[in-house]
């Protein structure tokens, strides 16, 4: 259920293997034991241009969108581990941050539901 996005430059590419930050991040939030290794799903979106604090600095930004139901401590702790893990593969890159955000069942919808 669980999907974490990951924006970053496209330097980043260059910095670690794609698949090394897609797996750490993956590993991160399953050892948290808030999600099942089977529901988690990562993806990374590079860009090419973008302006971060007025130059073309490096960036790491996860958009964490998780099921309604965890309290705000767990997904603090989500935030922080996760965020602790990419500044471990990428110390050099000045900006990695993380926020999540709640859907709900209500709201959700996927092909097996209809």
């Amino acid at each position: 259920m669980p999907h974490f996005i990951l924006d970053c430059s496209e330097n980043i590419l260059e910095i670690q293997e794609p698949r090394k930050t897609i797996e750490a991040v993956f590993e991160t939030a399953f050892a948290t034991g808030l999600f099942g290794r089977n529901d988690i799903k990562v993806r990374l979106n590079p860009f090419r241009h973008s302006l971060v604090q007025g130059a073309d600095d490096d960036f790491i930004h996860v958009f964490g969108n998780i099921m309604k139901g965890r309290t705000a401590e767990q997904k603090a702790n989500l935030s922080k581990v996760i965020v602790s893990k990419l500044n471990e593969l990428f110390p050099d890159v000045p900006i990695i941050s993380m926020n999540i955000r709640d859907f709900t069942k209500e709201s959700y919808c996927n092909k097996t539901m209809v």
